[in-house]
């Protein structure tokens, strides 16, 4: 059996003991397969994780950048509570008219608003609505755009709060610093911003699973 196939056994056995989909996780990866949307949403176990790092926070106000068919946005969702709110940003409408229905069929389209455009677009037209601090911020974009990211979600933070990058491994290409592609330097560049930045505290995981050789980088604001 190769490695890769014992990662995603592995995965598939946590998931189905500690993460399984039910019909609305199930349903919305089923039409995002159907409108022909890219096989790039979190892992079952991967939407667990988020779903408990929110709960950890105790957040009440989520913002998550990238949505595409809402499989994540589900996860993080359901952890907020009756009067809390997720803001997800997409680029893509056709991603979007697909994550609105998906999140509508799991019963959270009052807790959650997909907003649709360029996220470098959207998040300063937020910003101007002076929302209330983000308890955990998701980057799943993009990966060239990730520094701009993780700026905008410190402006868009408070003490305490949580930033979670995704895909920071990109199979072990973040290594290479003389990489001009830009999905390699966006990262690199957003996991040095991470060190050097005065206001926040971060390290990040390498992962293996169904998903690949990836990882993800968590970042706490300080004061």
């Amino acid at each position: 059996m190769s490695e890769s196939h014992v990662w995603g056994e592995v995965d598939a056995y946590f998931t189905a003991h500690l993460a399984p989909d039910d019909e609305a996780l199930a349903a919305a990866l089923r039409d995002s397969d159907a409108a022909g949307l890219p096989h790039i949403n979190v892992a079952g176990n991967q939407g667990k994780l988020l779903q408990l790092l929110a709960q950890i926070q105790g957040a009440r106000h989520i913002l998550e950048i990238g949505t595409l068919g809402g499989y994540s946005t589900i996860w993080l969702g359901r952890a907020l509570p009756a009067d809390g709110r997720l803001v997800s940003l997409e680029y893509d409408p056709r991603h979007a008219e697909v994550a609105v229905r998906n999140i509508a069929r799991a019963g959270l389209d009052k807790l959650v608003e997909v907003r649709v455009g360029p996220a470098l677009e959207s998040l300063p037209k937020l910003a101007d609505e002076n929302p209330p601090p983000f308890d955990l911020v998701f980057i799943d974009a993009d990966k060239a755009n990730n520094p701009h990211y993780v700026e905008w979600a410190i402006r868009l933070t408070s003490t305490g709060s949580l930033i979670v990058l995704d895909n920071v491994v990109r199979g072990g290409r973040v290594l290479d610093a003389d990489s001009t592609a830009p999905d390699v330097m966006g990262t690199r560049a957003a996991i040095e911003l991470i060190a050097a930045h005065p206001r926040l505290s971060g390290t990040a995981i390498q992962t293996v699973g169904m998903k690949g050789y990836d990882g993800f980088a968590l970042a706490r604001v300080l004061a």
